[in-house]
């Protein structure tokens, strides 16, 4: 490495944030641009080791301190092309991804690990202000049809691969914009979708084809899409979320997390969403239930719609500040962390069961009636424990479940194609991707379960080997996962 002290004379550095009473009052992204000596310096704390954990964090297997080493010298063109090598869209995991890598940091072992995910971020948006990343169609067509249905990360990574391999590719998606959770998910402040649309427009340049508002199996049939493509690859997600079976859960004014922020982000895209589909927090008391990433991302939102009050309600107990004897490196770190949103405001209570919802004379929820419960382990599975007399209330206006998916709608596309699934419910496939279809692929959460954006690219790509072996009898493409 350059600086063979690096790790030892500089710190870590937080990414730089705007103020948080500025933040509020807009929908723009809440992280700046690291200054590039900064950014230089924070990759000069790689330790270039000799077992690079940190690929085994990463899904991708992105070639981590190759490019860090490579920011520390300045040579940013390269390092983009050997992020590029690995990644299809960095500039998504940048911002989206919680940076697994980082957790398996060697460095992590008994400081800060290195800001992996900030030095990949201004790698690839280094790269676009330079325009070194412009279209690059293939040379040489197959003939080969490949449809893609789900405009997610998976669908998209897969696309990318299909397309670069010479395959003409076809998206589907059933909303009437392209990007799946990334385009209605994920709030303005963690990603602004001027991102996601230089993207796609590279894509489409590239020759992949876009076809938004066609929901397969409900608006055209799964037969004709099998009969018009050559192969499919089911990357539609996993749907369905988890509900809260207790008493009063019909009242109004409880809502899914995912069609809260699906409205908010279609406001913000410019879409006319009227008042009375709207759901606004503005003025009321909000209960999040979730302690996950979806439940942060609602609490951001709420901040910024006006809400007077918030509570953020997690079923599991506060996570440590440090790591327990149970997590060592290089595993996951399950600690206790903040996110911007948390930063903003809101109170986070821990251990908590919501047992019913009371509400008003005209349906209105005004109360969640909860207790404080113990966590026990037995088999590896945890159990919950009402505590004794710990019953209270909270005023509840508005109350937004974020507690999860459990797995892909099976109404329509699946029981069109009559895919085997899971004893968990998600599409069966074998270690080629292909589900128990002959010529019908999957990635993405509808094979794996709710997971990371990093994982689904990943699988993207390795579903897109699979489909190119079929297609070519043989296959150039990486396949990053087994």
């Amino acid at each position: 490495m350059g600086k063979l002290k690096g790790f030892i004379e500089i710190d870590r550095q937080k990414p730089p944030s705007r103020p948080v009473e500025e933040r509020l009052r807009d929908w723009r992204e809440v992280y700046l641009p690291y200054a590039t000596e900064d950014l230089r310096a924070q990759g000069a704390r790689c330790m270039d080791c000799g077992i690079p954990f940190c690929h085994q964090g990463c899904p991708l297997g992105n070639l981590i301190p190759d490019w860090n080493d490579l920011v520390y010298r300045d040579k940013w063109q390269v390092a983009i092309d050997r992020l590029h090598k690995t990644n299809n869209f960095p500039e998504w995991t940048g911002r989206l991804c919680p940076a697994p890598c980082e957790g398996s940091c060697v460095l992590a072992i008994d400081r800060d690990p290195v800001t992996i995910k900030s030095v990949e971020l201004a790698i690839v948006e280094r790269a676009f202000d330079e325009g070194w990343i412009r279209p690059k169609p293939p040379n040489t067509r197959t003939g080969k049809r490949v449809a893609v249905i789900g405009s997610g990360p998976a669908g998209l990574a897969a696309a990318d691969q299909l397309n670069r391999a010479g395959h003409e590719v076809t998206v589907f998606e059933r909303s009437n914009r392209i990007g799946g959770l990334l385009r209605y998910g994920i709030p303005e402040f963690k990603m602004e979708k001027r991102f996601l649309n230089r993207r796609l427009e590279i894509l489409e340049a590239e020759g992949v084809t876009f076809q938004a508002s066609t929901d397969v199996g409900v608006t055209i049939p799964a037969e004709t899409v099998r009969r018009e493509f050559d192969a499919i690859l089911l990357a539609g997600g996993a749907g369905c979320p988890r509900d809260l079976k207790v008493p009063g859960r019909e009242l109004q004014g409880i809502h899914f997390a995912m069609d809260f922020l699906t409205l908010q982000n279609r406001r913000c895209e410019g879409d006319l969403v009227g008042d009375d589909e709207f759901i606004s927090a503005d003025g009321k008391h909000v209960v999040i239930i979730g302690g996950g990433d979806t439940g942060a991302d609602c609490l951001g939102t709420v901040h910024r719609q006006g809400a007077q009050s918030v509570y953020q309600l997690e079923l599991l107990p506060e996570p440590p500040a440090r790591r327990g004897e149970t997590n060592p490196w290089p595993e996951w770190p399950h600690i206790f962390r903040v996110t911007s949103a948390h930063e903003e405001g809101g109170e986070r209570v821990y251990s908590v069961s919501t047992e019913r919802f009371s509400g008003d004379l005209s349906g209105q929820v005004t109360t969640l009636h909860a207790s404080k419960v113990e966590m026990t382990l037995g088999n590896g599975r945890p159990s919950f424990t009402p505590v004794p007399n710990s019953e209270f209330e909270l005023q509840a206006d508005l109350v937004l479940l974020a507690m999860g998916f459990v797995g892909p709608k099976r109404e329509g596309l699946l029981d069109q194609l009559g895919v085997d699934l899971t004893n968990r419910g998600n599409v069966s496939r074998d270690k080629n991707w292909m589900t128990s279809i002959n010529g019908v692929f999957t990635a993405g959460d509808m094979q794996r379960g709710q997971s990371l954006i990093v994982w689904a690219i990943a699988e993207g790509r390795s579903a897109a080997a699979g489909i190119d072996h079929y297609l070519m009898g043989e296959s150039r493409l990486p396949m990053p996962l087994p």
